[in-house]
C-alpha cells in the first residue's frame, strides 16, 4: 500500500499535487463550517448518576440543570427604582421566555433576598434556568445574554453562570486557534530554513502542514455527522496534524539527503528515503493512532470525541506525508541539493555521536542525576486532585468571568453549588428527609414539593412542581463552592442521609465525583491497550523483548514528570500560573488527556531511534561493542531529525500554551514540555545510558520464538 502510493506520487507528482489542491479547497469549504457543529461539553459519562438526574430533569421537570446568572449592579444599592425596574422587568421576561424553565430573583421572590443580594447590597442576582442539552443550552443562554446585558440608567447587567462560561469557552477556544497558528507557522518556517539551511527545503513541511490544518478542519467536520466532537477537538487535533506533518516530511527530507549525501542518484534516493523513512512514518502514525485510541475507553464524550478525531487526523497526516511529500521533492528536489548538505558531514564527527560516545563511557555517572531530575518533577503528582472546569479557566477580560469573581468575593451563599436530589419513588413523604438533609453543614435551605427548610425547620414555600410522573424533586441550596474540597465532603455528607428511597444525586459537585469514577473506571483499560499494543508493535520493529519494556519505562518516567510540573503550576499555582488561575485542582480530563496524547507523540520518537538502532544491528557482528555502535551511529544519524522535529513540534503545541482558556494553556505546556524532555533528557542521556548497560542482552527474546520474529518483524 505504501509502495504503490509514494510510487503513484513519483510518477506522476503534477497530479498529484492538483488532487491536493482540489482536495484543499473542498476541504477548507467544508472546515469553515465545523466550528458551529462542535459540542461545549462531555465532560461526564452519560451513563453517570449526574447526567441521569440532569436527563429526568429535562424529561419530567422542564428543567436544563444549565443556568445562566445575571447580575444587575447599581452603584448606591439593588434597591433604587432603577435597580428595581430592571431587575424585576428582566426576571419577568425571563420567566414568560420559552428558552427559560424557571427564573428567580430579589425583585420578584423577595424571600430569596438574603441569599440573592450581595453583602454589600450593591448587586442583585436573577437565577434563570436555560432549556435544552449542553449543546443548545448554551446557545440559547448567549441569546439571552446579549438581550439583557447593558448599562441603563445606572444599572449594569452582566451574564454569567455554567451556560455562558460554556460558549465563552468555546468562542475564546476559536480565537486562539487563528492566534495559535499566526504564531506557530511563521516559527516554524524559520527554524525549518535554519534546520535545513534551505528555503525550498523549509517550504515542503510548511506545505504539508497547512495542507494537514486544512484537511483536519473537513475530518472534523465530516466526523461531527458520526459522533459528537468537543469543541477543543477543533485545537488539539489542529495542532497535532500540523506537528505531525512537519515531523514526518522532516524526517522524509532528511533521509533522502542523507542518501544523496551517500552517493546515490535523485530518484534512487527518493525511492530509498520512501522505501524506509515512509514505513517509518507509517509504523510512528501507527504508535500514536494507537495511544489516541487510549481515549475512547473512556466514557467522557470529550475524551472519546478527541480519540475519534485524533485518529483521524493522524491518517491524514500519514497520507500527505506518502504522497505530497514526494511529489514535491520529485519537481524541487535538485534545488534541495545545490548546496553543500549537512548530511555529508561524517556523524563520527557530530556532537550527537560524541555526546553519545561521552555517555556510554560513564552510563551510570550520567543517567542517575537525570533519572533524579525526573522524578523530583514528577513527585508533585502525589498531590493531584481532580475537578471540573469552572469559569475560572476564562481569562478575566470576559464578562461571564467577572460574574464569577463577583459570586465569590461579595456573596456570601453561591447559586452555581445547586445540588439536586431525585427520589425515585412516585408521591413519597419526603418531609423528614428533606428537614434531615437540611441539618447538614452549610446547607442553606432544602426545597420539596412540602415546603422548604432550614437547619432542621420549616423556612419558606414549597415547590408545587416538584412531584413528577414517577420521582419526587428536591433542590439543596448551598454556601460551598461546588468543585472545593468542602464541597465534595458536604456532598459525601448528603448522600449518608438516610432516604425514604433510592435516590440519585445531581448537580456540578455530582459531576466532579462523576468525572472522577469515569477517569478511574477508564484508565486501567486505556493503559492495559496503549501498553499491549505498543509492546507487540515495538517487539516486531526490534525482534526483541527488552527494548520496548525499556522504552515504555523511560516514557512513563518523562511523563510523569511532566504531569508533576503541571500539577504544581496550574493546581499549586506556582510561578503564578503561568498567567491562569490555580482552583486547587486539575481539571480531571487533562492527565489522561495528556498521558495518550504524549505517550504516543514520544513513542514516535523512539520508533525513529530504534528503527536505525535495529538497522545498524542488523548488519553487524552482534558483539557488544556493536550494540554501542549501533546506539552511537543510530542517535548520531536520526539525533538530528528528532532534535529538530522535537523543536518544531514544541513550537506548534507552545501555539496552543498562549490561549486564554487555562485547559488549552494546560495541553499546550505539557504537550511541549513532554516532546522537549523526552527528546533530550531521555533520548539522547538515559536511552545511550540504559542500553550501554544491559549490552547485547538488549537484542534478547525468548529462542523459540526468534524466528517468527524475524518472518513478521517491521524494518524501515
Amino acid at each position: 500500500m505504501i509502495g504503490r502510493l509514494t510510487a503513484f506520487a513519483v510518477r506522476a507528482p503534477k497530479l498529484v499535487l492538483v488532487l491536493v489542491g482540489v482536495a484543499f479547497l473542498l476541504c477548507g469549504a467544508l472546515g469553515s463550517q465545523v466550528a458551529g457543529k462542535l459540542s461545549n461539553g462531555g465532560f461526564v459519562g452519560t451513563d453517570s448518576e449526574s447526567a441521569r438526574v440532569a436527563e429526568i430533569l429535562e424529561r419530567d421537570y422542564g428543567m436544563s440543570g444549565m443556568q445562566l446568572l445575571l447580575t444587575v449592579e447599581s452603584s448606591s444599592s439593588a434597591k433604587t427604582a432603577a435597580a428595581v425596574a430592571e431587575g424585576g422587568s428582566i426576571a419577568q421576561r425571563l420567566k414568560a421566555d420559552a428558552r427559560v424553565s424557571q427564573a428567580v430573583s430579589p425583585w420578584t421572590e423577595p424571600v430569596l433576598s438574603g441569599s440573592l443580594v450581595s453583602r454589600d447590597g450593591k448587586v442583585g442576582l436573577i437565577v434563570a434556568t436555560v432549556r435544552g442539552d449542553e449543546n443548545t443550552a448554551p446557545k440559547a443562554a448567549r441569546e439571552l445574554a446579549d438581550e439583557f446585558t447593558g448599562t441603563r440608567d445606572g444599572v449594569t447587567v452582566r451574564a454569567g453562570g455554567q451556560a455562558a462560561v460554556w460558549t465563552d469557552t468555546a468562542a475564546q477556544s476559536q480565537k486562539d486557534l487563528g492566534i495559535a497558528e499566526a504564531i506557530a507557522l511563521p516559527i516554524t518556517f524559520l527554524l525549518l530554513v535554519w534546520f535545513l539551511r534551505s528555503l525550498v527545503a523549509a517550504l515542503i513541511p510548511v506545505i504539508t502542514g497547512v495542507a494537514a490544518i486544512v484537511g483536519t478542519t473537513a475530518v472534523l467536520y465530516l466526523l461531527t455527522f458520526v459522533t459528537e466532537l468537543s469543541i477543543f477537538a477543533l485545537n488539539l487535533t489542529t495542532a497535532i496534524g500540523l506537528a505531525l506533518a512537519i515531523d514526518y516530511s522532516l524526517l522524509i527530507i532528511g533521509r533522502y539527503r542523507e542518501e544523496i549525501a551517500a552517493g546515490q542518484e535523485r530518484d534512487a534516493a527518493l525511492r530509498v528515503a520512501m522505501r524506509r523513512g515512509g514505513r517509518a512514518v507509517a509504523f510512528s502514525g501507527l504508535t500514536v493512532g494507537i495511544a489516541l485510541i487510549g481515549l475512547t475507553f473512556f466514557p467522557m464524550a470529550f475524551l472519546r470525541s478527541l480519540g475519534f478525531a485524533g485518529l483521524a487526523v493522524v491518517v491524514l497526516s500519514i497520507l500527505l506525508t506518502l504522497t505530497l511529500v514526494p511529489a514535491l521533492l520529485m519537481l524541487l528536489g535538485e534545488r534541495l541539493t545545490r548546496k553543500p548538505l549537512r548530511e555529508a558531514k561524517p556523524v563520527r564527527d557530530g556532537i550527537l555521536y560524541r555526546t553519545t560516545r561521552a555517555v556510554q563511557r560513564r552510563p551510570a555517572l550520567c543517567a542517575l542525576p537525570v533519572v533524579a531530575l525526573l522524578l523530583a518533577l514528577g513527585a508533585p503528582i502525589l498531590g493531584l486532585k481532580m475537578g471540573l472546569p469552572d469559569d475560572r479557566v476564562l481569562p478575566t477580560s470576559l464578562e461571564s468571568r467577572q460574574v464569577g469573581d463577583l459570586l465569590r468575593d461579595r456573596f456570601d451563599d453561591n447559586a452555581s453549588g445547586t445540588v439536586h436530589v431525585i427520589v425515585e419513588a412516585e408521591g413519597a413523604d419526603v418531609t423528614a428527609y428533606a428537614t434531615a438533609l437540611s441539618l447538614v453543614p452549610d446547607v442553606q435551605s432544602v426545597t420539596g414539593p412540602a415546603g422548604s427548610y432550614a437547619q432542621g425547620h420549616p423556612a419558606g414555600l414549597a415547590d408545587p412542581k416538584a412531584n413528577g410522573p414517577s420521582t419526587v424533586h428536591l433542590t439543596i441550596a448551598t454556601r460551598l463552592n461546588p468543585y472545593s474540597d468542602a464541597g465534595r465532603t458536604q456532598l459525601e455528607a448528603l448522600r449518608a442521609v438516610h432516604a425514604p428511597a433510592p435516590v440519585l444525586f445531581g448537580g456540578q459537585a455530582q459531576q466532579t465525583s462523576d468525572a472522577s469514577s469515569g477517569i478511574a473506571q477508564g484508565f486501567p483499560k486505556a493503559l492495559a491497550w496503549i501498553v499491549v499494543t505498543t509492546f507487540v508493535l515495538l517487539l516486531l520493529l526490534t525482534s526483541s523483548v527488552i527494548l520496548p519494556l525499556k522504552a515504555i519505562l523511560l516514557n512513563v518516567v518523562s511523563l510523569s514528570a511532566t504531569f508533576g510540573a503541571l500539577v504544581w503550576i496550574f493546581q499549586d499555582g506556582n510561578l503564578s500560573g503561568l498567567g491562569t488561575t490555580a482552583t486547587g485542582f486539575t481539571i480531571a480530563t487533562m492527565p489522561v488527556l495528556l498521558f495518550c496524547v504524549s505517550f504516543g507523540l514520544s513513542m514516535d520518537y523512539e520508533v525513529f531511534l530504534l528503527s536505525r538502532f535495529t538497522e545498524e544491528w542488523q548488519r553487524s557482528d552482534k558483539s557488544r561493542r556493536a550494540n554501542d555502535d549501533a546506539v552511537a551511529l543510530g542517535i548520531a544519524r536520526s539525533g538530528p531529525i528528532v532534535t529538530a522535529a522535537a523543536v518544531l513540534m514544541a513550537v506548534v503545541f507552545a501555539g496552543i500554551a498562549v490561549s486564554g482558556v487555562t485547559m488549552n494553556r494546560m495541553l499546550g505546556l505539557g504537550l511541549a514540555l513532554a516532546v522537549l524532555i523526552d527528546a533530550t533528557l531521555v533520548r539522547m542521556i538515559l536511552v545511550p545510558a540504559f542500553m550501554r548497560a544491559l549490552g547485547t542482552a538488549n537484542w534478547w527474546s525468548p529462542t523459540a520464538s526468534r524466528r517468527i520474529l524475524e518472518k513478521a518483524a517491521l524494518r524501515e
